[in-house]
């Protein structure tokens, strides 16, 4: 090259032109550009060369007559016109078709544009290619949705802003992806998936690229709550039904499918209780007394019949078999069936004629099954009581409800009945937290009442004579099972406190309930046999006894062979452990929630146990509330001490509370 050519090459990526001075060694130039800053350049640097008879002063002017011709949607043009005959051109041939001239700056034009362009032509040595149709109209599309893209996140970031500047916000369905990415990120953590889109929208907006960033953005935008159910969004429980299971549920409620069961025992003469928490909606069973012509006392237990309003297989067994339970949260319940259906037609709702099975049951004087009876039946309950309502009656013996006082006796007896043969009673105290609309957090305990022992010995009694049916029939049902404890030595017990620290003791050592489809024994129970049917509104697998019962007392083939009813079981206990889970770690967060809000408050706490001796950590009762919760002491403390205790700090989200022992300092007198 000769001194005076104008050459291109790049600089840090960038396009830049300078003027050749002169050689420089054997292989390399040197080259002044505009600034007149030199440059030493090999040849394999230079992407373009112009031509000779420049001076640097040149460039400006040069770049000036270029850049008025680079109009890239001429290249499209001229692609149409190559792309048929598949011929390929360089910048000179180029300049000529896009502008008829070859002046050099229409030429370095066209060559800028060429070397630019990422979709019509791609370079092969010193020429230019026409890509193929398809592949333009490939790459025109990618174009397309990467512009897309960056539209869509500009748009997102702007509606961001506006959301956190208190500015009311419309969500478009292009940002649900990204807003998701949020939410899983904020709820899995580390292990979340696709947490591109989370993280690239904490770092543009300047935040910590945190699980804990992002719950708070999406509590900033208004998105959740200060107090999201993470347990609730980790479990993936849905929350919501499909539109197609509603749509099932409202025609039942229109059109109720034909009952399968045409012989149902009139049982609407009788007296029927149900009994509840106020705030209970699904109302699954209710107890009556009747007076047999030999002066025999019957006791029937009759249970919700909600299999009347489904079958096996459709829409609502199904999404029932998703969920296999109703969860009940401090802030409300999420059903196991749409709320029309689960508070409607499926419960025993008093004043109305309701469907239901019920369990018959002749008890002799130790308490003992004497005779029992199964039906598919139709009942009338009489009296929606609370809890405190039996225990008030009871307490008053109000006469008029003599069957009431009788059912209570039987239970008494029954209960009796089952210590001799081997149950462990364990009366731990227990709480009840709701979370109202305004997020006040209520938190009562529930007395261990005569009522709740009625109602529960009843429950256990029809749970006996649904085992035992189903074992003398072999109907592969899901029994529930426990096996012996190895509970501490006699002496060692005693020397515990009775109450909550003994009981405590025992809970320990109890194994966990499982279930099979073969009866055993279930020990704390007491009983050889047992099957929970008494909630299936709210509990699969005693829906799935109630469709094997019915089926059989009908003459039916069973809806579920054996193998269905293991695989079955096994998935829907796994399923309702879970919601369990979700259940006990909600409550814990909004007890630990109240205890922060009362940080000043004084309480009364019960020493229950070590949880690990030689650190000082112990689980204590706070008496007040029913709560369990561990605390490291600062002193030699034996179970069974009592305390005062205030908190010290309480952190809901992360799962943990430090509390302050009260030292109560006495005056001493001082004798002058």
């Amino acid at each position: 090259m000769e001194k005076g050519t104008l050459v291109e090459f790049r600089l840090n990526g960038d396009r830049r032109l300078a003027v050749i001075e002169r050689p420089e060694g054997k292989k390399h130039w040197i080259a002044t550009d505009e600034r007149g800053q030199s440059h030493t350049l090999h040849p394999r640097q230079i992407t373009y060369e112009v031509g000779g008879g420049y001076k640097p002063s040149d460039i400006p002017q040069f770049l000036k007559e270029t850049q008025a011709n680079l109009d890239p949607s001429s290249l499209e043009v001229a692609w149409e016109l190559l792309v048929d005959e598949g011929e390929t051109t360089n910048p000179a041939e180029m300049a000529l078709l896009l502008f008829s001239e070859q002046e050099p700056a229409l030429c370095y034009a066209a060559h800028w544009l060429l070397s630019d362009d990422r979709l019509y032509f791609k370079q092969k040595g010193d020429r230019y290619e026409p890509r193929p149709k398809n592949q333009v109209a490939e790459l025109k599309h990618q174009l397309e949705m990467a512009e897309q893209r960056q539209r869509e996140w500009t748009e997102f970031i702007s509606r961001i802003e506006q959301a956190l500047s208190g500015q009311p916000v419309e969500w478009q369905v292009s940002d649900r992806p990204r807003l998701e990415a949020l939410e899983r990120f904020a709820t899995f953590g580390e292990d979340a998936t696709h947490r591109a889109p989370a993280l690239e929208t904490l770092l543009h907006l300047k935040r910590p690229e945190t699980p804990e960033a992002a719950f708070q953005l999406l509590v900033d935008l208004g998105l959740w709550s200060l107090h999201e159910n993470l347990p609730l969004r980790r479990s993936q429980i849905p929350v919501q039904f499909p539109a197609k299971v509603l749509e099932v549920a409202h025609h039942r409620l229109i059109s109720p499918p034909p009952d399968l069961d045409t012989n149902r025992l009139d049982l609407t003469h009788l007296k029927v209780y149900t009994i509840d928490d106020e705030s209970t909606c699904e109302i699954d069973d209710g107890l009556s007394l009747e007076f047999l012509p030999d002066g025999t006392q019957r006791l029937w237990i009759h249970i919700a019949d909600p299999s009347r309003w489904l079958e096996p297989g459709d829409e609502l067994d199904l999404e029932a078999r998703r969920r296999s339970t109703t969860l009940y949260l401090p802030t409300g319940m999420i059903p196991m069936f749409p709320v029309e259906l689960a508070t409607g037609p499926m419960s025993l709702v008093q004043g109305k004629v309701c469907c239901a099975l019920s369990f018959g049951v002749v008890l002799d004087d130790t308490g003992a099954i004497q005779d029992y009876c199964i039906h598919t039946s139709l009942i009338k309950a009489t009296y929606r009581l609370t809890y405190e309502d039996v225990d008030e009656m009871l307490e008053l013996g109000v006469e008029a409800e003599s069957e009431l006082e009788a059912i209570a006796q039987w239970a008494t007896r029954r209960r009796q009945w089952r210590q001799i043969q081997g149950a462990i009673s364990i009366n731990m105290p227990e709480s009840s937290i709701k979370v109202s609309d305004d997020d006040e957090i209520i938190i009562q305990v529930l007395n261990d009442s005569l009522a709740r022992h009625l109602v529960a010995e009843m429950m256990i009694l029809a749970g006996e004579v649904a085992a035992r049916y189903g074992q003398a029939h072999s109907l592969p049902l899901p029994f529930r099972y426990q096996s012996q404890p190895e509970l501490p030595p006699e002496e060692e017990l005693l020397l515990l406190p009775p109450g909550p620290v003994r009981d405590c003791a025992i809970r320990r050592c109890m194994p966990r309930s499982e279930m099979g489809i073969t009866p055993a024994r279930h020990a704390s129970l007491g009983l050889d046999t047992y099957a929970q049917v008494t909630s299936p509104i709210r509990r699969y697998t005693d829906l799935l006894a109630h469709f094997q019962l019915k089926a059989h007392l009908r003459g039916d083939p069973l809806p579920f062979s054996t193998e269905e009813m293991k695989e079955l079981t096994m998935s829907v206990s796994t399923a309702a452990y879970e919601a369990t889970l979700v259940e006990r770690q909600t409550n814990k967060y909004w007890g630990l929630e109240f205890l922060r809000r009362n940080a000043d408050e004084v309480w009364h706490a019960l020493m229950l146990r070590w949880l690990r001796e030689h650190e000082n950590l112990g689980l204590i009762l706070l008496e007040d509330l029913g709560i369990e919760l561990p605390m490291r002491f600062n002193r030699a403390i034996n179970p069974g001490d009592r305390l005062e205790i205030k908190v010290l700090h309480a952190n809901p989200r992360q799962d943990f509370i430090h509390f302050q022992e009260m030292i109560h300092q006495t005056p001493q007198t001082v004798n002058n």
